[in-house]
């Protein structure tokens, strides 16, 4: 099939850039001179075990017998999937429970006297930690990063310490999808001067933006843990994307009483700035170093802050706006899950998945219902993506009997504060999201007052981007009519676009856009053909685990990617409306699809289908071989798409203005399909679908060929079942057995069949559509990587990668 084989060559095209870009990250956020501040990797070395034990925490506890593991880590993935597991449908059938980590650790030399804090990018779920057996804290939100002050506890350097950390997500059901379990996210340790920057405490603004010059400004708060009065300046660098110094600003001296803080700031100005955007997604890097007035040059602390010079804004009449540019936001949801990995997912699976996403023309991600992973915003910000920054799937009102309602009086201004303050200095980040579909919404006093809260949050924290949320049928709940719509800097809707659109015609200074809608071609023309209407985020951009509604299912089939990464029909169909290059796609339909569920009114919202009946079959091999006549489709953005079969010309057709498909009555023939795309008479696009045999052979691909060690890196390998002509078979589901030599290993093993029970970490794959993937993660720093896949009756294939630095 050319086309599917262009658009991996055109997906691994801009997935490459970026794995390269992972390596280089420290490097980048190096400082002019040696940190003040040490950091320090705490991911490996850890060990875990599931189940609640007693005395767990206390630094003498016995674990020699518990698992090895590094973190990031899911337990839960691991399975098996059971039609028992109290997670159900929504959960996958993925097992939970309790699990506990210890890590015991030293100080490094020079420690003594300074600050030293633990750092957790995220723990699911309610976890409580320890130190030496002192316990710092719980929370509950598995989401959100926390950080806690490890020092009064600390013995000194060259003696032992041990953290502990209990996650418990024993009581089901707790979540509408897979959130996962354990340490999902990375921790570091950071040692600092008693004087030092906080938390957190440091954020860059752009007020002043054009192409001819911007201002930029830096606040942050210095804080002064030690015993002494302590007068302190700031002295801020900025360097361009190029990493030359391109301005320099210190800020006046001052006094910082023991126990108290102060705020900085400098403000800079930049001549023709190079800015942030989609298409060319330039960052800058604010270092901040905290200095002693008292002995000049000596730094107490340094922070860099990468960031991006942009103007971003909403207007009610036209819509989104960047750089001066009218841009409708063509948008995907997506959840949290790296499929085989469950919610513990190396950085280079999703610069994968979002170049497959990019190739298909989406330009915006809803963090769908909660904070990201830090480094996943890290990601957006260097591949242009803008995002909406969620917060919490409910308020006060469940959704599930163990979920955040639970928590959320007691933690959500907290955890809210906290995602604001980490997240702010992300160019990427245009707009926050208070909630999803918030089931609070029918009372309108009390959903007002919690809405008030949130909102006052977000504009203390960051008073530089709108708010909105995706609104749960607002015009069952009066939401347009009470005054709660209005309480939104922009007026977001699931679904209901006509109501929504409705709206703003009833208001017109009302800044809208579809926080979520689904696959159907009216949503779109809706965006399309009204100003006012910034764009769309569809549900969803990959399918994901959960939400499954019923067994065998276990994964939820609503993406434009598979869990593979690999597109969908549907995927390619909003590639032919938003997509930007040539493109076209060929699709047999063997029936049309159900319409979407209706949705009557407030009360249970309708089964979406876990997995939905495949009407589109990207192929030209029909399991009927008798004469018949195919139903066959072109999605494209070519002027002219004309089809081809064995050959003989079925005729041409334009693109319609409603941008419906092209479809043709093709009276079946073995062979070959052709199809081809002319902009202005000349062939930009051209696919072909050839009839398949029976399985021969084993086809290996792979998205990079160079591999560096390290848990974010892993190289994902492709296994196409062919025939004997190279012809992939679509109906193939032959078991494949994947191996490595060199330095690397296989990590885990998939297929896009949301039905399959069969373990990622594993060997061995079956798959599906004739296709299934391995990952591959490297363990050293050079050498020839040999990956083997073997199938009974199909032979076996090689493809190597080398490992890099």
């Amino acid at each position: 099939m050319k086309h599917a084989t262009a658009l991996l060559l055109a997906v691994s095209a801009l997935s490459l850039p970026i794995l390269p870009a992972l390596r280089a990250a420290p490097a980048a956020a190096a400082t002019p001179a040696p940190s003040a501040r040490t950091t320090l990797g705490f991911d490996h070395g850890w060990r875990f075990v599931r189940g609640d034990v007693a005395d767990a925490q206390a630094p003498g506890f016995d674990d020699s017998g518990w698992t090895r593991v590094d973190v990031p880590h899911d337990w839960s993935i691991a399975g098996p999937f059971d039609r028992s597991n109290p997670t159900g449908a929504a959960g996958a059938f993925l097992p939970a429970g309790i699990g506990w980590y210890r890590k015991t650790f030293t100080l490094p030399p020079g420690s003594e006297g300074r600050r030293v804090s633990i750092q957790f990018d995220g723990v699911m779920a309610n976890s409580d930690v320890w130190i030496n057996g002192e316990h710092l804290g719980h929370r509950p939100y598995g989401y959100v990063s926390f950080a806690y002050d490890l020092t009064a506890a600390l013995r000194p350097a060259g003696q032992a310490n041990v953290i502990a950390v209990r996650v418990d997500d024993s009581k089901e059901p707790a979540s509408r999808w897979a959130p996962g379990a354990g340490i999902i996210r990375h921790v570091r340790l950071v040692i600092k001067d008693p004087v030092h920057l906080a938390h957190w405490g440091t954020v860059v603004t752009t007020p002043r933006v054009s192409e001819t010059g911007a201002t930029i400004h830096v606040a942050t708060t210095a804080v002064n843990q030690s015993g002494a009065e302590r007068t302190v300046r700031l002295e801020e660098l900025l360097f361009d994307p190029a990493g030359r110094l391109a301005a320099r600003a210190v800020s006046p001296a001052q006094a910082v009483a023991p126990g108290n803080s102060a705020e900085l700031g400098v403000e800079l100005a930049l001549a023709r700035p190079e800015l942030w955007d989609v298409d060319s997604p330039r960052l800058y890097r604010a270092v901040t170093l905290l200095e002693s007035a008292d002995a000049p040059g000596a730094v107490l602390d340094d922070v860099t802050t990468p960031f991006g010079i942009r103007d971003a804004r909403f207007e009610a009449a036209t819509g989104f706006w960047l750089n001066g540019r009218n841009l409708k936001i063509k948008g995907v949801c997506l959840h949290d899950d790296g499929s085989a990995f469950g919610a513990a997912v190396p950085l280079s699976v999703w610069a994968r998945r979002l170049a497959a996403l990019r190739a298909l023309g989406v330009n915006a991600i809803r963090t769908a219902h909660n904070p990201p992973a830090p480094e996943f915003l890290d990601l957006c910000d260097r591949m242009g993506f803008l995002v909406m920054d969620e917060s919490f799937d409910c308020w006060t009102v469940g959704k599930n009997p163990y979920d955040y309602h639970l928590h959320f009086e007691k933690w959500a201004l907290t955890d809210l504060r906290d995602m604001v303050m980490r997240d702010r200095n992300h160019p990427s980040v245009i707009l926050w999201s208070a909630g999803n579909e918030i089931h609070d919404t029918p009372h309108t006093e009390l959903a007002k007052r919690i809405l008030a809260s949130l909102v006052r949050v977000y504009h203390e924290v960051d008073p530089t981007r709108p708010v909105t949320q995706a609104l749960f049928r607002p015009n069952v709940s009066h939401d347009y009519d009470d005054g709660l719509a209005d309480m939104l800097d922009v007026v977001g809707t699931n679904y209901r676009f006509n109501e929504l659109l409705a709206a703003h015609a009833a208001k017109p200074s009302r800044k809208i856009i579809g926080t979520e809608n689904n696959h159907e071609l009216s949503s779109w023309l809706a965006v399309r053909d009204n100003p006012a209407y910034s764009g769309e985020f569809i549900w969803s951009g990959i399918d994901y685990l959960g939400e499954a509604h019923a067994w065998p299912g276990i994964a939820n089939s609503s993406g434009l990617l598979d869990r593979t990464g690999y597109p969908h029909p549907d995927g390619m169909i909003f590639a032919s409306w938003w997509a930007s290059h040539p493109m076209l796609y060929v699709a047999r339909r063997v029936a049309h699809a159900a319409p979407p569920p209706t949705d009557p009114g407030y009360g249970k919202a309708p089964a979406i289908p876990a997995w939905r009946r495949q009407v589109l079959f990207p192929d030209w091999t029909p399991t009927n071989t008798a004469p018949h006549d195919e139903q066959v489709e072109v999605y494209s953005n070519c002027d002219q798409v004309e089809l081809f079969l064995n050959g003989r010309s079925l005729g041409a057709q334009s693109r319609p203005a409603d941008l419906a498909p092209r479809a043709w009555s093709v009276p079946y023939s073995p062979g070959t399909l052709r199809a081809v795309g002319r902009d202005g008479g000349r062939v930009v696009a051209e696919s072909d679908l050839t009839t398949a045999g029976a399985p021969a052979r084993i086809h290996l691909s792979v998205d990079c060929s160079r591999l560096a060690p390290g848990w974010n890196h892993v190289a994902t390998v492709t296994a196409v079942v062919t025939d004997a002509n190279g012809v992939p078979v679509p109906a193939a589901s032959n078991e494949i057995t994947f191996s490595a030599s060199g330095p690397g290993s296989v990590v885990a093993v998939d297929s896009a069949d949301n039905t399959s029970h069969e373990p990622f970490q594993a060997s061995e794959r079956r798959a599906f559509q004739g296709r299934c993937v391995a990952m591959v993660r490297a363990s050293a720093t050079d050498g020839p990587i040999t990956v083997h896949a073997t199938s009974p009756g199909l032979g076996s294939a090689d493809i190597v990668l080398t490992a890099v630095p």
